[in-house]
């Protein structure tokens, strides 16, 4: 799945009520909620979800979720969700509220 594609879904699985923005960022658009990132979609179909570093191991739990590597280097809250594991739309929002009800406790930039 293409970049341009996944950002078109995530846009469409985003609650209404959420006030995001869209940057560019990673090599495609990322989705910000008060300045912070909440998910990217990645060149390769994937897409990069900030859970929080108390998120990472029930995120890590589920099936397709990786650790983000940079550069030989993990970023901690953080995870890699392959594409294969987005396909549904369902699981997709699942991830997205995931996502958001970290992104929520942290202050606004």
């Amino acid at each position: 799945m293409a970049v341009d594609e996944l950002a078109e879904r995530i846009r469409m699985a985003l609650p209404p009520n959420l006030h995001y923005v869209e940057k560019r960022m990673f090599g495609g658009i990322a989705f910000m909620l008060r300045g912070n990132m909440l998910v990217c979609p990645m060149k390769d179909g994937s897409m990069l979800a900030r859970v929080g570093k108390d998120g990472m191991d029930d995120a890590l739990a589920v099936p397709g979720a990786t650790i983000m590597d940079m550069a030989g280097r993990s970023m901690s809250g953080f995870v890699v969700v392959s594409g294969d594991a987005i396909e549904d739309d369902e699981t997709l929002r699942v991830w997205i509220g995931r996502c958001s009800r970290f992104v929520e406790t942290l202050p606004p930039k």
